[in-house]
């Protein structure tokens, strides 16, 4: 049950995030569409696909919990560490896969978009730090009880 706790929350986490980025960037800002490589009615349809595999990932997060919760196998820290996981593994793969290696949007189109690639990839390192730090903890706390 330990990995299931950090698993439902990198699920969570990671239909979170990506819920949050889809409708701050591309809906309320409309800096990028998740495709941009063609016609904003492809971006538009990415965009869609892009927010019903947000809420699928949610929903599942959301099952695992319930789950969690009936076998009485919640354990706080842990999901709450695997949520941040999800978000920051997430943004990093977001910065640098989608945005660098394959190029199918940027952050936002201006001149210097380094700046908002340093700031999006350093923010997901810091997440993504903090979470596996609540996960060891919470491991180690564990530990320590059982003692």
């Amino acid at each position: 049950m330990i990995r299931r706790n950090i698993w439902a929350g990198v699920l969570f986490g990671i239909g979170g995030i990506a819920f949050i980025d889809e409708f701050v960037f591309h809906q309320l800002l409309q800096w990028h569409h998740f495709y941009d490589k063609s016609t904003t009615e492809v971006g538009i349809l990415s965009d869609g696909l892009f927010h019903a595999f947000s809420w699928f990932a949610t929903i599942g997060g959301l099952f695992l919990l319930a789950d969690l919760n009936r076998r009485q196998s919640y354990q706080a820290r842990r999901w709450w560490g695997g949520v941040l996981i999800g978000v920051g593994a997430f943004q990093l793969y977001d910065g640098v896969i989608q945005h660098k290696l394959m190029r199918i949007h940027q952050i936002r189109y201006v001149d210097h978009v380094i700046i908002y690639d340093l700031v999006w990839n350093m923010v997901a390192v810091v997440i993504l730090v903090i979470g596996v730090l609540m996960v060891r903890r919470s491991k180690s706390n564990k530990k320590t009880k059982e003692s």
